[in-house]
């Protein structure tokens, strides 16, 4: 069996990814772009896309300022398949498999049953779920091949591990993606390569503002309410970053990046009846904004 080439390799976090062919989708912004500038700043060789043209043109900016390296860049939406195909030849074909590929792109969307919408369901898992899912059947194979072992990351949420009000669409792809990780960590651990999945809570992204939540004002004073205490307890994306280079580096599968969401779904787990009295609390509250 292929030994991994990440995990526990000292106290020094440079050693990690230095040299390293990593690839981050969502570059562009949030998350994605931390992740970015975090992995070149460990002396990582990046591979990015975004659908965002200009954001990734400014994180590839960014990151070239701080004397990072970007092998290649290109904007495309993950949910083509095409694209990321093409994509993915080119690279394999100038640069040979990657070591590291991180999916990180993602979209949200909140709502009710009845008011969610055919688009709300069918785009959270072309993005969520079938993006990821085209960038592993793209450059995980390749990095099986080569041998050198590795790391897969998937950016899940805690919508992934515990039935949030409003999350079903949302969840779909998060639940789904967490199955997806769950059978690969066994699957390519005979390859020496590890996979993590991050569970983040509150976040202070740009996904924050833009959030379509379906059948509901967000100019309603209640509503503006909760989102700027849902913001208030949001961490930063460079802590998001700093918490998936530190699982990546020590092969952690669950990578938490919040207390709230470890308890949480500890408590899940430990105790059901206290667990789904308190969901259908938060349910029954959730429903007074409708």
């Amino acid at each position: 069996m292929a030994r991994p080439i990440l995990g526990r390799q000292g106290s020094a976090r440079q050693q990690v990814l230095t040299g390293r062919k990593v690839l981050v989708t969502g570059a562009g912004s949030g998350i994605g772009r931390a992740t970015a500038l975090a992995a070149a700043a460990q002396g990582a060789e990046l591979f990015v896309t975004d659908v965002d043209t200009v954001g990734l043109a400014d994180t590839v900016a960014s990151i070239d300022k701080a004397g990072g390296t970007v092998a290649s860049a290109q904007a495309f939406d993950i949910s083509d398949y095409d694209a990321v195909r093409a994509w993915g030849d080119d690279v394999h074909r100038q640069f040979g498999s990657l070591d590291v590929v991180m999916n990180v792109a993602g979209v949200s969307a909140w709502g009710t049953v009845e008011n969610l919408e055919h688009r709300h369901w069918k785009k959270m898992v072309d993005v969520n779920l079938m993006g990821p899912i085209h960038v592993i059947e793209t450059f995980v194979p390749p990095m099986v091949a080569a041998g050198r072992g590795g790391h897969l990351v998937n950016v899940s949420s805690a919508a992934g591990l515990l039935a949030l009000p409003w999350h079903a669409a949302y969840s779909a792809s998060k639940f789904g993606l967490r199955g997806v990780s769950e059978v690969l960590r066994f699957d390519l651990a005979r390859h020496g390569i590890g996979v993590s999945l991050v569970v983040p809570g509150a976040v202070r992204t740009p996904l924050v503002g833009t959030v379509e939540i379906a059948g509901v004002d967000r100019e309603d004073p209640r509503v503006r309410k909760f989102v700027s205490l849902f913001e208030k307890r949001a961490v930063t994306p460079e802590h998001v970053a700093d918490c998936i280079l530190r699982g990546l580096e020590k092969n952690r599968f669950l990578v938490y990046t919040s207390f709230d969401v470890r308890f949480g779904y500890w408590w899940a787990r430990k105790f059901a009846p206290p667990y789904e009295f308190v969901m259908q609390r938060a349910n029954n509250q959730f429903s007074k904004f409708l």
